[in-house]
């Protein structure tokens, strides 16, 4: 969903797919471009060609030109030419929306990409965006949920499914559920659990969810992407290691927990041991 502020400028972007691309070979965009020189033989596409590649129509680069999301054409005379870094962008911009970034966050998400960027970088990061959790929601009514509870549910139920974002209330009244979730979630229900704990837990897993894959993007981005693209591999390669990296990285937090857990409870039972006895004891 976007933005109140980019609705009226992505509906016009979208309403303008349908136009014909003919007239795009000549570059009419008010954005600064770059003047094209004899540098070194890269691929250059016209801006048919470039909206051919990467589906999308003339309207809308022009668009993510003008909000700097991609960097202006080269020119020669009146007509743009697009690079495979253009390519690149426009790539990872779709792929932006498509996880339902706004324009606001795309472009703050962008702006943390050097202007130097090569087209493998870019890809890479557009790589590490496939989402890694498989469990795809399921719309559900609330008497499918009842049904799934083997009970009925109150109303306070379901904001604490809310809280521990297993359900999302759709505006018709349906819910987008996350299945592989919800058993653990009833059982939650069943024990009391409160919300107020519900609330922070999961405040907490997503603050160090999103510390913990920052900085696993940067051990991947810093040693291990060199070496690939020194091997010169695609980023469709580089997609299928980071697939098989995925359930490796899962199942090392989850043995991670469950040690931090363990030494915890160690302590607390060494502490307790230790603690001086009163004149009773």
């Amino acid at each position: 969903m976007w933005d109140d502020c980019d609705t009226n400028a992505v509906t016009m972007v979208k309403a303008s797919d349908a136009e014909s691309g003919r007239r795009g070979d000549v570059t009419s965009d008010t954005t600064t471009e770059q003047v094209l020189d004899d540098g070194p033989d890269e691929p250059l596409l016209t801006l048919e060609e470039l909206c051919a590649r990467v589906g999308i129509s003339v309207r809308n680069v022009r668009f993510y030109t003008s909000r700097g999301l991609v960097p202006p054409p080269l020119r020669r005379g009146r007509s743009g030419y697009y690079t495979p870094d253009h390519v690149a962008r426009l790539e990872l911009v779709q792929e932006l929306q498509a996880h339902g970034f706004t324009l606001s966050a795309i472009e703050r998400y962008l702006e943390d990409i050097p202007a130097d960027a090569t087209p493998g970088d870019i890809a890479l990061r557009r790589t590490m965006l496939a989402p890694w959790a498989h469990d795809r929601s399921v719309r559900m009514t609330r008497a499918d949920l009842e049904s799934r509870a083997e009970r009925p549910l109150s109303d306070d139920d379901l904001a604490l499914l809310a809280t521990l974002n297993v359900v999302e209330q759709r505006p018709d009244g349906t819910f987008d559920v996350s299945p592989t979730q919800l058993s653990v979630a009833f059982g939650l229900i069943e024990i009391g659990f409160p919300p107020e704990a519900a609330a922070v837990a999961s405040q907490m897993y997503a603050d160090h969810g999103r510390q913990i894959a920052r900085e696993l993007y940067d051990i991947f981005r810093r040693l291990a992407w060199p070496t690939y693209k020194e091997a010169g591999m695609t980023p469709e390669s580089v997609q299928a290691i980071v697939e098989r990296l995925k359930p490796l990285s899962i199942t090392s937090l989850v043995a991670a927990y469950e040690a931090g857990m363990d030494e915890i409870r160690r302590e607390n039972i060494d502490r307790r041991t230790r603690a001086p006895r009163g004149p009773g004891g």
